[in-house]
């Protein structure tokens, strides 16, 4: 079993400065007002988790099947709890595919296996959340 730590430090104000496994560094702010954003917010990060850790996967699934596409981004909305403590309890996740002669058998079970057997955030977010997926092909 491995275990991953962050360190993450107050800076000023709402300003946290935070690290990752790998050394490299990001800020979390949550601006008061007057005072400028100079970091992601909580939990914006989490649903760019989300979306990271599946188009890795995707990306690397399509690269083995030989299915590569031109574009590729995701679109990740989340829906929050009106109550405290806040939390998304209905997450949707549309995966863009552009390029041309797109291989939609390969690319449909590429964001499969991601959603259902390799990506981790994925699993966590079921826990809490209604997530759904959806796959937009766009030929060019």
């Amino acid at each position: 079993m491995s275990t991953n730590t962050v360190t993450t430090v107050w800076k000023e104000n709402m300003l946290f400065e935070s690290d990752n496994t790998s050394g490299d560094t990001f800020f979390i702010d949550a601006p008061d007002e007057g005072i400028e954003s100079k970091g992601l917010r909580p939990k914006s990060m989490m649903l760019a988790s989300l979306a990271g850790c599946s188009g890795l996967d995707i990306v690397s699934l399509l690269k083995k099947m030989r299915a590569e596409v031109d574009d590729f981004k995701m679109i990740v909305h989340g829906e929050l709890t009106d109550e405290h403590p806040k939390f998304y309890h209905k997450v949707a996740v549309e995966y863009h595919f552009y390029g041309t002669g797109l291989k939609d058998d390969k690319i449909n079970k590429a964001v499969d296996l991601s959603v259902e057997k390799y990506c981790g955030v994925m699993e966590m977010f079921r826990q809490f959340a209604d997530v759904k997926t959806e796959v937009y092909l766009h030929e060019q």
